[in-house]
């Protein structure tokens, strides 16, 4: 009897394996023949594939070849910044795990307080991008570019993805707006640890700083506050971007040419 049993339970586990595995080739025979079929939705995936592809990546390659740091044989300059992020990044997440443990407070309550030390956490950034210029060696121009095109194209290949959703499209001009903010933080940075900085500009230079550090809790708490939307606020970022990198670059103007 025990036999026999064991032999039906044999047989019925190879019929319900034959039949889930036939069920299996069904499927993903339909799946190819709705490919083969509708080739549109191949086409119009690596279209968006290619539009998420070039908007992420292909101002990073424009701002390196129209800079003039291919000019200088920088590529490899702007790998080590690349592997400074990785290492200062490390350094910021085990102090974070360290020191500040997870939020157990209400759902929908902001922790203002640990959120904002966390912030104060990336000013880490500023000692990597600086320790990156002081590693170089030629005019200020030269060490802001090598040290923002690393340091933002690393933070691109670690942290972003391309993938066929609107959220990617917007992660990539999220990408653009981070090129252009890590570009004003180098030079806020070159600015605030030159010896020669004027007292008058040691105020502004300061305030930049503070910026730089703290804009993305600014923005958190923005989205908090006024329940922004998803574009509004990468419209925010870009408007507040703006201005820091306006400001960054008339200082950094009026600094050079006054010298």
């Amino acid at each position: 009897i025990v036999g026999g049993i064991s032999w039906l339970s044999r047989v019925n586990f190879r019929l319900s394996f034959n039949e889930h595995r036939s069920l299996l080739l069904l499927s993903s025979s339909e799946t190819v023949r709705s490919w083969i079929l509708r080739p549109d939705i191949i086409i119009m995936t690596l279209f968006h594939f290619g539009n998420c592809f070039a908007l992420a990546y292909f101002p990073y390659f424009i701002t390196y070849k129209c800079s003039g740091l291919s000019e200088y044989n920088a590529f490899w300059r702007c790998v080590q910044a690349g592997a400074t992020y990785l290492f200062v990044q490390l350094c910021k997440m085990l102090f974070l795990a360290t020191f500040f443990p997870t939020w157990e407070g209400g759902a929908g309550v902001y922790d203002f307080i640990g959120e904002f030390m966390k912030a104060t956490v990336d000013t880490a950034d500023l000692l990597g991008l600086h320790l990156v210029m002081s590693r170089n060696a030629g005019k200020g121009e030269y060490k802001i570019m090598v040290a923002a095109m690393g340091w933002a194209t690393a933070e691109l290949v670690m942290s972003r993805g391309i993938e066929f959703d609107w959220k990617y499209i917007q992660m990539s001009f999220d990408s653009n707006i981070s090129l252009v903010h890590y570009i004003a933080m180098a030079a806020v940075v070159w600015m605030f640890t030159r010896y020669d900085l004027p007292k008058s500009f040691r105020l502004p230079v300061t305030v930049l700083l503070a910026l730089c550090v703290y804009k993305a809790f600014l923005m958190e708490l923005f989205v908090h506050v006024f329940l922004l939307g998803s574009w509004t606020v990468l419209l925010v970022k870009a408007v507040l971007t703006g201005a820091i990198s306006l400001c960054s670059l008339f200082l950094f103007v009026t600094l050079v040419h006054s010298n």
